[in-house]
């Protein structure tokens, strides 16, 4: 194994996104990037940059987000993130994997695969313990015909219809590998991978899917959204609360 002069970390992260205005580091709003940066700096005494693979939005949550960090002295794995978890508390932020890797390891570019999941919980009553981690839909959702729709979404299109307007990718066309609806119970869970994803798009295509589930929308209508390639033919986008980055693959 090649490394760097300083050894490169990889970390694997979960985090609640409620108090956080997205991943990314921000001057004055909190951030996880920047609850990050300060527990390295704690640990280290230097200001360093923590990569992610996912720049998630503002309220949207991690159960397997991945970052790495180059820190010029060199701490055992285990030490390393039981310091970060001890500098980021209370956040509810927590680094459950550190492993050193090849300085040719970078969080966002050598990824391969990324996987998101959403929930929906369908019912008339309120939320309890579920406030800011799931999207409550109180009319009864067809979560057949929101599956059978989804499929159309599958395979390399353009998806500018389900693209946020301030989406900074290249290009509009995403290769999109699984689009799962699953109920259990009054939970709905969309379940999505892709190599990568536009800005808002898995948001979109949920707020899209729902309305195919409420009846509004039939399969039909959202290949036609897809086909207009035009950010006002999407239906609603999905609120943060029930988004979640589940999982980063690599070779």
């Amino acid at each position: 194994m090649t490394l760097g002069k300083m050894p490169r970390y990889k970390l694997t992260i979960e985090y609640d996104g409620a108090p956080f205005f997205g991943w990314q580091v921000q001057d004055t709003l909190p951030s996880v990037q920047g609850a990050l940066e300060a527990a390295v700096k704690a640990m280290t005494g230097a200001d360093l940059r923590v990569h992610g693979a996912g720049r998630t939005d503002a309220g949207v949550h991690a159960r397997g987000q991945v970052a790495h960090v180059d820190v010029e002295k060199q701490f055992p794995p285990g030490r390393f993130r039981d310091g970060l978890n001890a500098h980021l508390r209370p956040h509810p932020i927590a680094v459950l994997e550190a492993e050193i890797v090849p300085d040719t390891f970078e969080a966002r570019f050598s990824a391969v695969k990324r996987h998101y999941r959403y929930r929906i919980l369908n019912t008339r009553a309120n939320l309890a313990l579920d406030v800011g981690h799931a999207w409550r839909v109180p009319r009864r959702l067809d979560a057949e015909a929101m599956h059978a729709a989804a499929q159309r979404l599958l395979g390399k299109h353009d998806f500018t219809t389900f693209r946020d307007t301030e989406c900074q990718a290249k290009s509009p066309e995403k290769t999109l590998d699984q689009l799962d609806v699953i109920r259990d119970g009054r939970e709905i869970t969309v379940v999505t991978s892709a190599r990568s994803f536009l800005h808002s798009q898995v948001r979109s295509m949920v707020g899209s899917l729902v309305w195919v589930g409420e009846g509004r929308w039939t399969a039909d209508d959202l290949s036609a959204a897809l086909a207009a390639r035009n950010r006002t033919a999407c239906g609603i986008v999905a609120p943060p609360d029930g988004l979640y980055l589940m999982q980063v693959d690599y070779e």
